[in-house]
């Protein structure tokens, strides 16, 4: 499947996805691209071994997923 995004937009959607504060609904914000759609692109874009380097890292990570950061800035509540 050819990119259908310009060489610019590729370097700054991998850019995007590779820093750790920057979360996957900043970049849907910045891009229109959410997070499934990010992961086509660095899976397209990146060497087989740079990708699964680049999932491992991101996975789970609570900076890149707003969700879990706020959470994780909150602390464990109560309720636990």
């Amino acid at each position: 499947m050819k990119s259908t995004y310009s060489l610019e937009q590729v370097s700054l959607i991998i850019r995007y996805a590779w820093e750790d504060r920057t979360t996957f609904e900043e970049i849907e914000q910045r891009t229109g691209l959410v997070e499934k759609q990010v992961v086509e692109v660095m899976r397209r874009e990146l060497k087989p071994s740079s990708f699964r380097m680049w999932r491992k890292r991101v996975s789970g990570r609570v900076t890149k997923h707003r969700r879990l950061l706020e959470r994780h800035l909150s602390g464990p509540s109560i309720e636990e």
